[in-house]
């Protein structure tokens, strides 16, 4: 059982950035591939980065590459996402999720509570 937890989120302006944080408590974090989802008011939940357990495979959506950056200390159990020039379509909750030894645009077993970003214009 993983149990993970994000922070970071808040509300920024058009433009600006922010990092989000993924704490998981599990044995052998390093197993893990990491996903960030994010669901906007009215839409479906959508993979927007992922990065496999062994640091080799990500998968980024289209609409964030060159903006988002997805990272992994597995040191302190912990997933990032650098969101940079950050545009009011990216208003979303935003959920961590991990999948043992998975592929990053595989199935998630695992999830958290979930962080909002709300980015104004």
């Amino acid at each position: 059982q993983v149990h993970l937890v994000e922070s970071g989120g808040g509300l920024v302006q058009a433009g600006g950035s922010l990092r989000l944080s993924c704490a998981a408590s599990a044995r052998m974090f390093s197993r893990y591939t990491m996903g960030w989802f994010r669901q906007a008011p009215g839409k479906e939940r959508e993979l927007v980065v992922a990065l496999s357990w062994n640091g080799v495979s990500t998968y980024y959506k289209d609409s964030v590459k060159g903006r988002f950056n997805i990272s992994r200390d597995n040191g302190k159990n912990t997933v990032y996402v650098q969101m940079n020039s950050l545009k009011p379509e990216d208003t979303a909750v935003y959920y961590c999720a991990a999948s043992d030894y998975g592929l990053p645009e595989g199935s998630y077993p695992y999830w958290g509570q979930g962080t909002q970003v709300t980015v104004s214009s």
